[in-house]
């Protein structure tokens, strides 16, 4: 074999090892950027497509034998949100971050400017109950979304998520997660307010 025909098969060779790797390297740098474009951002600024429009006309019953001082407490229907700032939380009794916001729920239902409305997702109603009579009930309404179709709706990832809605019926923020001591009072109050000071 010559020297010519030899130096050509290493190049052959290189090429194979190369058009090999090729692959690798590709699948390592998309890796690499969505690790950079989704390790480095919060999960709760996950933008949504509802922002700024019309929250969800949503019909859910209510709670069986959830009440408040001897009264039933509601299921959700399109009039529950209107001309009222409200707070829409998406919670469920098996879901381990609901009990961790649970006490913040509560803790900001005490302010009357605005409402606090639950969707209760894929949830048993026993469980369901046995959960607000543990923390308290923050909730005016409690919609029953048994089988997920409202919080799909909504556009909701997962269980605990939270909503502002403007008295003009419009989605205003969504917080992807739970409510925590970190993002209660710079976040969520913080956007509670804005859509309070809002026409």
């Amino acid at each position: 074999m010559s020297a010519q025909e030899t130096s050509g098969a290493g190049k052959a060779a290189a090429r194979r090892r190369w058009l090999t790797l090729l692959p690798l390297v590709v699948f390592g740098a998309l890796a690499a950027l969505f690790f950079l474009r989704l390790g480095s951002g919060d999960p709760s600024r996950i933008p949504s497509a509802l922002l700024g429009r019309p929250a969800p006309a949503t019909t859910l019953p209510a709670l069986d034998g959830l009440t408040d001082k001897g009264n039933a407490v509601p299921g959700l229907t399109p009039e529950t949100l209107r001309g009222k700032v409200s707070i829409v939380n998406v919670w469920s009794s098996w879901c381990v971050p609901c009990h961790d916001e649970a006490p913040l729920l509560h803790a900001l239902s005490d302010d009357k400017r605005f409402q606090i409305v639950g969707i209760n997702y894929k949830d048993a109603t026993e469980n369901a109950r046995r959960f607000l009579g543990r923390y308290g009930n923050p909730f005016t309404a409690v919609g029953v979304d048994v089988n997920g179709r409202a919080s799909i709706e909504w556009g909701v990832y997962g269980v605990p998520e939270t909503f502002v809605v403007g008295r003009d019926g419009k989605i205003a923020y969504k917080l992807v997660g739970p409510i925590t001591p970190q993002n209660y009072e710079r976040v969520l109050k913080a956007e509670v307010e804005k859509a309070l000071r809002a026409p």
